[in-house]
């Protein structure tokens, strides 16, 4: 222990000369040189300050003893939620210390599941990763994106999901940007940048990005131009196809802010222009489904908390369906011709039921105060699956039957602890304006919080971001050791909304 109170001596940090003048002001960057990551320099710093890092840990006497907790811990199987794509089911499952999760495919309800692709065999070194994938609406192909070395640069190519053999397709400098199929299954809408500098592709800043359809068997220099905005560099374009097949919506995007634009194209009707629907940065548009030329979203136009409202497009009138709430609407997906809404309520989920006229069903009976995700399929689709996970609980599959109303325990993973021995329990806080603030409290039942307990407490307020109960195997050891964990949802900029509390 005498080695731990010993001071850090930390390697010397050369200071630069370095001064840049913005609109007239000048400012001092010594460190500038640390930007050069290939660097000679630089990267002997950088071995110097792992040096200290390492060089103390290794001191720590019940450092090991929590790695192989640790470890024990974390080797647990992990599922994703099924989806249903075509005849067939899809799923990722990690057998537990892989570092990647596996793509598996179930021909049937009742077939075997095959593996489709493994990440982790991408690369030898495990550098390359599967940054999305897209499916065919009839469940034979699959795009899929891949990223190195932790870039935003993604290269996409195809595979034929009955033989699992790829094919020549091959897509280059896609960023931002996912794949959605045509429902001929000839090809998929994606966005691109030009071809950056060689020298500088991971440093310099990116404009101009353009919409694309990609036919497969063609190369992507003949890809088809489907929108760009030359006088709007900083705009992105996220292109997908309605569930119909009918239309190919754009969501227009600029940096981090959620107001976006929507413009829509007629896929039906050959040499179809892009309609602009809305026009105006004015709020958050969130594609639901479409009835024909009604289209539903999901908005915080004039309801911060968030809407559902339908829109003509023949007409450019619209009506609200799902009026705001005092919970923040978080998510809407359609099943059994209905509207299943995700709320978050005191930063925790809860989800309601509406039929297509605004009408309330129910309310879902859920496992616990936690978070879901899911809810998930086709507009006629009468089951569907969600998660649910708390500060207690690995995330655990249920199917659901939309029509009863009934929860079905689909997959629960076996993890080498006891979740009856802790409890969470929920307090409020007064903030300075007099809003009352939640915050969840978990620790060991029996636990005496009387102030003498190590605490963790965190927090984040920032970019929308809500911190909502979820599993974590590094909290439960520090809670197995005694230790308290508190998360206190803070009131942000973007995120008081958010948390699901009423702006004061």
């Amino acid at each position: 222990m005498s080695a731990l109170n010993q001071p850090l001596i930390y390697p010397h940090t050369r200071q630069s000369d370095q001064v840049d003048e913005y609109h007239g002001i000048q400012v001092t960057d010594p460190y500038r040189w640390l930007e050069d990551l290939d660097s000679d320099e630089t990267k002997a710093w950088v071995t110097a300050q792992n040096q200290v890092t390492f060089d103390y840990l290794s001191t720590i006497p019940s450092r090991q003893k929590l790695s192989d907790r640790l470890t024990k811990l974390w080797n647990y199987e992990r599922y994703s939620i099924p989806f249903r794509q075509g005849k067939r089911y899809f799923y990722f499952k990690n057998d537990g210390l892989q570092n990647q999760s596996v793509l598996y495919v179930i021909d049937s309800w009742e077939g075997e599941p095959r593996l489709l692709l493994d990440p982790n065999q991408l690369s030898e070194d495990g550098t390359v990763a599967l940054s999305g994938i897209s499916i065919s609406e009839d469940g034979n192909l699959i795009a899929y994106g891949l990223s190195a070395s932790g870039s935003d640069w993604q290269e996409w190519k195809v595979m034929d999901i009955n033989t699992g053999k790829p094919l020549q397709d091959h897509l280059k400098w896609i960023k931002f940007s996912g794949a959605s199929w045509t429902h001929d299954h000839q090809g998929f809408f994606y966005s691109r940048y030009d071809e950056p500098n060689e020298e500088t592709q991971f440093e310099d800043i990116n404009y101009y990005q353009k919409l694309f359809y990609h036919r497969l068997g063609t190369p992507q220099s003949e890809d088809v131009l489907i929108y760009q905005r030359p006088d709007q560099k900083e705009w992105g374009f996220n292109g997908f196809v309605t569930e119909d097949g009918q239309y190919l919506i754009i969501s227009v995007w600029q940096g981090t802010d959620p107001k976006n634009l929507v413009f829509y194209q007629d896929l039906t009707k050959p040499d179809s222009p892009v309609v602009e629907l809305i026009s105006e940065f004015e709020a958050e548009y969130s594609f639901i489904n479409n009835q024909g030329e009604i289209f539903w979203f999901r908005t915080d136009l004039d309801a911060p908390m968030g809407r559902v409202i339908a829109i003509d497009i023949n007409t450019g009138n619209s009506h609200q369906i799902i009026p705001e709430a005092i919970e923040t609407l978080e998510g809407v997906s359609t099943l059994n011709n209905q509207f299943v809404a995700l709320y978050l309520k005191d930063a925790h989920s809860q989800v309601n039921i509406f039929n297509l006229d605004g009408t309330v069903v129910r309310e879902v009976e859920l496992p616990g105060i936690g978070s879901v995700g899911g809810f998930d399929g086709k507009r006629d689709d009468t089951e569907t699956f969600y998660s649910f996970t708390s500060f207690t609980t690995p995330p655990t599959i249920y199917k659901y039957n939309i029509v009863t109303g009934e929860s079905q325990l689909y997959r629960q993973p076996t993890v080498d602890f006891n979740p009856e021995d802790y409890q969470t329990n929920q307090v409020f806080y007064s903030s300075p304006d007099g809003t009352m603030v939640p915050m969840f409290i978990t620790h060991k039942k029996g636990l005496k919080l009387d102030g003498n307990n190590p605490t963790m407490l965190y927090g984040y307020g920032g970019f929308g971001i809500s911190l909502t109960p979820n599993f974590s195997v590094s909290r439960l050891v520090w809670m197995e050791m005694g230790g308290v964990y508190a998360v206190a949802n803070l009131r942000g900029v973007a995120s008081m909304v958010n948390n699901g509390i009423k702006p004061g």
